[in-house]
């Protein structure tokens, strides 16, 4: 029987990509309901926005697969950079200076235990 993976994608999510990454490797490999869990007791804003992709990866896992929540694990979480906004601030004597806007792509693989 082939491998069966459910996915979801967030795209353009107001994060700096760097700050989303500090919270991947904690789920990564792990049950998706246990990486819920550990998302939920993580004070970082990543940790909410890679929740609640994570959720719907699950979901989409339960509706068109048909899989068992609890036999799925979280396969491949990325982090992948958006298009960066750049804006200007006034700095010393009115020269501006920039400020990026940086933007992510969130995307989480869950796939069906095999056994």
């Amino acid at each position: 029987m082939a491998m069966m993976e459910a996915r979801a994608i967030a795209r353009y999510v107001r994060i700096a990509p760097r700050k989303a990454r500090q919270v991947v490797e904690l789920v990564k490999g792990k049950d998706a309901q246990e990486a819920l869990a550990i998302l939920g007791h993580t004070r970082k804003r990543g940790a909410e926005l890679v929740s609640k992709v994570l959720k719907s990866a699950v979901a989409n896992a339960e509706h068109n697969l048909e899989l068992d929540k609890d036999d799925l694990y979280v396969a491949d979480v990325r982090i992948d950079e958006g298009p960066t906004m750049k804006r200007w601030r006034p700095r010393m004597r009115g020269m501006p200076a920039p400020i990026l806007k940086r933007t992510s792509h969130i995307t989480v693989v869950v796939r069906e235990k095999e056994g």
